[in-house]
């Protein structure tokens, strides 16, 4: 019996010795891998959204400017807006539960008074959080609407350049987050010590997460 027990040990110990062998050699950083499947997730999402601008630019442009002009207030022109982004996202306004709190990836939370902060928040019919935020905007450089893509919906990290990211929508197209700046500006945003919402630019051309 006391062989037995003896024999089941050494089994034991030989089983986890090749187990921290094999991490020894093929270390798997599982942060690593869903920031990654985050980023994959985030670039097809652009894409679609090119397309989909794409084609409402070349059928609807000037109809979509025009209702917009005429639109009464905020409220109205973001109702045009979905209308248009419904049939490619199945979008639906819904309380959010309370624990949903987006973070900028230097986890301080986002205020309320930031540009970044939505409080029209939309869920798409997979779940992804869609939040969009109406601009009058005096000239065709600025943006009308901006938008952010919480492609992980409710569930964690809810941060900016982990599993948000955003875009500006103006008159004849869009553009990711952080387009504007340089890219050691963008380096140092999608960083630790950044907000992250310069992600969503630097990702799309390349970047990679900086510690």
């Amino acid at each position: 019996m006391a062989r037995k027990k003896h024999l089941k040990l050494e089994y034991t110990v030989t089983i986890i010795i090749i187990i921290a062998i094999i991490i020894l050699i093929f270390p798997f950083d599982f942060t690593s891998s869903a920031q990654a499947n985050f980023i994959t997730r985030w670039t097809d999402k652009y894409s679609r959204l090119e397309y989909m601008f794409s084609v409402i630019n070349a059928h609807e442009s000037e109809e979509l400017l025009s209702s917009l002009k005429r639109a009464k207030d905020s409220a109205a022109r973001e109702r045009i807006l979905i209308n248009l982004i419904q049939p490619y996202f199945r979008i639906h306004k819904e309380k959010l539960p309370k624990r949903y709190s987006v973070k900028f990836l230097n986890k301080t939370k986002v205020p309320k008074s930031n540009l970044y902060y939505f409080e029209d928040i939309y869920i798409s019919e997979n779940g992804m959080i869609v939040g969009i935020k109406d601009f009058v905007n005096t000239n065709s450089e600025e943006p009308m609407f901006i938008m952010m893509f919480d492609i992980n919906g409710i569930l964690p990290p809810n941060t900016w350049g982990k599993d948000i990211y955003g875009v500006n929508i103006y008159e004849d197209g869009i553009e990711p987050f952080g387009a504007e700046l340089p890219i050691n500006e963008l380096k140092k945003d999608c960083s630790a010590f950044g907000t992250g919402v310069g992600c969503s630019y630097y990702y799309k051309i390349g970047g990679g997460f900086n510690e």
